[in-house]
């Protein structure tokens, strides 16, 4: 049927993503105040027929590309690009979807240009009138007092995107979704850098999670993604400092991207015996921190990120492990909080006990470098104290780069077509986001184990996954 060919997905994803925008015009994540005639909250029946709308469509889209996937396995050589360009046009003038985060960044941006502490205070800092207050009000209620956990390069594009709209709310997150659309270009250039064909892109950069949350939610992972795969890219190709610097303005936009400095570093040591050692460990994160510290210099924002680091440890996420088995410990103690904080810790110890193995196996040539980076950003999610959605995409869209036939990235695709059900287009989290999410990570895993795509000639992903 032509439905299944390359071609029939094509069309059908762009049908998903269509049906996404569409219903996200009455049950996205619409701004309270600013939003004009098109952007503005409609009646419960229109909102409740928008946000089935929007889940048939995002059904659509994920059988889409599962399909496509399947076509690319099985040798299949087809524009993906041109998908690519197909899916996103839909969702390029579609409201905030999935998350009100971009209303964060706005407000954040106009407390710089306001000369407000943005790493003392929240959003609930900006005054009816003052620059920003449209943006301040529509920030979701856990982050209205909330410091900014984002690196000052982050913050100084968010100024500029409101200063050149003048905090208006349409075209203030317009202007952010043209830096998320930078971000997908970036990720692109990097995948193909690595040699990575249409499978590559189609984990990587096709992910509806990737389309949901990056272009249709606007989220910053994306120009983290972005800069972190692109400095990689420069490492492996022996322009190690060049790659350290783009690392260190991932990091400056959000902080998890400092581990790939850990694995430039296995690239730039690995045959230099002890002095090559000292200088891997060493000089990377010394060009990043160097980055970092004339950043925050010249941002005039100072250095409190530093600090701002935690501060989304203290909303509880039901997708962290860690969060939940700490609270259900604690209520059987009758220590809720002290014992949740202590397993969150142990948690994170774990996971840099695993990026340190990764790293040690990359270092003596059992793994590739980019591959582990990529299981390490997925370990670190996995184990956070704070896990969202989109976060699965910092070590999926690596993993994709390099190894997207092998059992591991069959496995995050599968976790990818999950997680893109979990959230409402208004970004709350219903209970049957949770029933559904469930449900295709349970087919899709019984599905993984039924017909392994297997793995890529330099991959061997199958081989890491199984500890051989």
């Amino acid at each position: 049927m032509w439905v299944f060919s390359a071609s029939g997905c094509r069309w059908l994803g762009a049908g998903g993503s269509l049906a996404v925008t569409v219903g996200g015009y009455a049950a996205g994540s619409l701004p309270v105040l600013g939003g004009g005639p098109l952007w503005q909250p409609r009646g419960s029946a229109l909102t409740v027929a928008g946000a089935v709308l929007a889940y048939l469509g995002l059904t659509l889209l994920v059988a889409a590309w599962w399909r496509y996937g399947v076509l690319l396995a099985r040798g299949l050589r087809d524009g993906v690009l041109a998908t690519l360009a197909c899916w996103t046009a839909p969702l390029l003038l579609a409201p905030p979807l999935h998350s009100a985060d971009v209303y964060s960044y706005v407000a954040q941006g106009a407390m710089v240009l306001s000369g407000h502490d943005v790493y003392g205070a929240g959003p609930s800092v900006l005054a009816p009138g003052d620059l920003g207050a449209d943006a301040a009000a529509s920030v979701g209620g856990n982050w209205t007092d909330t410091p900014a956990p984002y690196g000052p390069a982050f913050l100084l594009l968010a100024a500029a995107v409101v200063k050149a709209t003048g905090g208006a709310i349409v075209p203030a997150v317009l202007g952010m979704r043209l830096i998320a659309l930078g971000a997908l270009a970036l990720i692109v250039w990097a995948v193909r850098g690595f040699g990575g064909g249409g499978g590559a892109l189609w984990l990587a950069a096709l992910n509806p999670l990737l389309l949901v949350h990056v272009v249709g939610g606007v989220h910053n992972d994306g120009l983290m993604i972005g800069l972190m795969l692109g400095g990689v890219l420069l490492a492996t190709r022996g322009r190690w400092v060049l790659g350290s610097v783009l690392v260190g303005f991932a990091m400056m936009v959000k902080s998890p991207a400092a581990v790939a400095l850990l694995f430039i570093g296995v690239t730039v040591a690995r045959g230099g015996g002890v002095r090559g050692l000292v200088k891997g460990l060493v000089l990377p994160g010394a060009v990043a921190g160097a980055v970092a510290a004339g950043a925050s210099v010249l941002a005039g924002t100072g250095f409190g990120w530093v600090r701002t680091q935690s501060v989304a440890a203290a909303i509880h996420t039901p997708l962290s492990v860690t969060s939940d088995l700490g609270l259900g410990l604690g209520v059987l103690l009758g220590a809720p909080d002290p014992v949740k904080a202590v397993v969150q810790k142990l948690g994170l110890a774990l996971a840099l006990a695993v990026i340190a193995a990764l790293a040690w196996r990359a270092y003596r040539g059992r793994l590739d470098p980019v591959l582990g980076l990529g299981l390490s950003l997925v370990a670190l999610v996995v184990l956070s104290p704070m896990v969202q959605p989109w976060y699965l995409l910092w070590g999926t869209v690596v993993v994709g780069a390099v190894a997207w036939r092998g059992r591991a990235g069959q496995v995050l695709a599968v976790a990818s077509a999950a997680l893109v059900h979990e959230t409402q287009p208004s970004g709350h989290t219903p209970w049957y986001g949770f029933v559904l999410a469930g449900a295709v990570l349970a087919l899709g895993l019984v599905w993984v184990r039924r017909e392994p795509w297997g793995s890529g000639a330099p991959e061997e992903a199958v081989l890491v996954v199984a500890g051989r």
